[in-house]
């Protein structure tokens, strides 16, 4: 598939993100929502593992489910996932710091 200036390019992530996003904002915009829910749910799961917590005991501490811990760490919570995020940082002591930043020159799909 030819780059912008013309040229072939072999890469899956590269094509995949021309055919299917580049020049649509409104599939940006939902690309963007999922890499900001993506690296919520990271931050839960590296936040759990460090304090080595159980799912359970991390919802016991801070009034939740351990469904609601399970499915905020596979990316799969429906409420606000921020919020809840902020519940577990608290507990352990830290806070959540959201950052803007430029976008990159070359932005992959994945």
């Amino acid at each position: 598939m030819p780059t912008r200036k013309g040229k072939m390019t072999s890469d899956a992530l590269e094509i995949l993100h021309r055919r299917y996003f580049e020049g649509d904002p409104a599939r940006l915009a939902e690309l963007e929502a999922a890499r900001a829910s993506a690296t919520i749910a990271r931050a839960a799961y590296e936040l759990r593992t460090k304090a080595r917590l159980s799912q359970g005991e991390l919802a016991r501490r801070i009034g939740a489910t351990k469904t609601a811990i399970a499915d905020l760490e596979d990316d799969d919570f429906n409420g606000d996932a921020l919020a809840l995020l902020q519940r577990i940082a608290g507990i352990l002591n830290k806070t959540v710091e959201i950052r803007v930043v430029p976008r990159r020159a070359k932005r992959r799909a994945a």
